[in-house]
């Protein structure tokens, strides 16, 4: 081998340190995206993992009585939905409780905006996972027209006002995800949809409108992120093309973002069954449920 130059031999130290700016889009930079999407073996292998500190966490926010929000925001077929079942899937639903808010009634259009929420916020001990949010007005009600410029603005000031609240004045955890689907990934997935009976009471006429307005919606997250990105309520942007990956990335991030301790299981032993003492089977004529499979 030939001799090493110059500027192979100087040392990590000697070498020019990386300026503030450069730092930060290191730190916020999107990690290049893996060739091939994960295999269903592989997912669950990982997800049986992920599934037991879930578990461990839920114990965790009930022995401290903690209070988490959870909120999921991205546009139609981004995988909301089947990252909520993800997370939720082996957790008791009285501590893990999901809300999706229905349309407005005539009278909650009424309220003050952020009104309709706040029933739903977490008691000690519970975590509350929103699959759509107070977002919606920065959003789907900006693009399609059911909310004002003027409270569109006016609801972006606010937010980060109301979340500094949450957290700071009642010591809630609140985790804000964005899923970030691509246009031909979308696209496929609303297909979808449209072919799989299992999956077509997931599109609705709103979906086909939302559709068109592809570069509508990017504004509005734009400037979503723009002024509702904050010290104590940031946006985690989760891409969303390979929905095993995104739901694995999302669970592994909420286990590093609350804060939690494997607690000692107790010794459980089984009691003793009762004696039949006169208990004799009367043979009843109770019907029984085919057994087709």
């Amino acid at each position: 081998m030939g001799k090493k130059s110059k500027s192979a031999k100087k040392s990590k130290a000697e070498q020019p340190a990386k300026s503030a700016a450069e730092l930060e889009t290191a730190a916020t930079a999107a990690p290049a995206e893996p060739a091939t999407k994960m295999s269903s073996k592989e997912y669950y292998k990982e997800l049986e993992k992920l599934e037991a500190q879930l578990v461990h966490l839920q114990t965790w926010v009930v022995e401290k009585g903690l209070k988490v929000v959870i909120l999921f925001e991205g546009r139609d077929g981004a995988g909301k939905g089947g990252t909520i079942k993800a997370i939720t899937g082996r957790l008791n639903p009285r501590v893990f409780r999901v809300v999706a808010l229905p349309t407005p009634t005539d009278r909650e259009k009424t309220q003050m905006y952020i009104q309709r929420y706040l029933p739903h916020m977490p008691a000690a001990g519970e975590v509350v996972i929103f699959d759509r949010s107070w977002y919606n007005r920065s959003g789907v009600e900006r693009v399609m027209g059911f909310a004002t410029d003027e409270q569109v603005q006016g609801f972006l000031r606010i937010a980060p006002l109301f979340e500094k609240l949450m957290v700071n004045g009642n010591q809630i955890i609140l985790l804000k995800y964005w899923l970030e689907v691509d246009m031909d990934e979308q696209t496929r997935r609303l297909e979808q949809r449209i072919t799989d009976p299992r999956k077509q009471w997931k599109l609705s006429p709103m979906d086909l409108k939302s559709y068109s307005r592809w570069y509508d919606y990017s504004r509005a997250r734009d400037d979503m992120f723009r002024f509702t990105d904050s010290d104590w309520a940031p946006w985690f942007v989760a891409r969303s093309n390979d929905k095993k990956r995104v739901r694995l990335n999302i669970i592994k991030h909420i286990l590093n973002s609350v804060p939690y301790e494997v607690a000692k299981p107790p010794k459980i032993v089984l009691p003793k069954r009762d004696k039949p003492g006169d208990y004799e089977d009367p043979g009843l004529p109770v019907k029984y449920v085919p057994e087709v499979y």
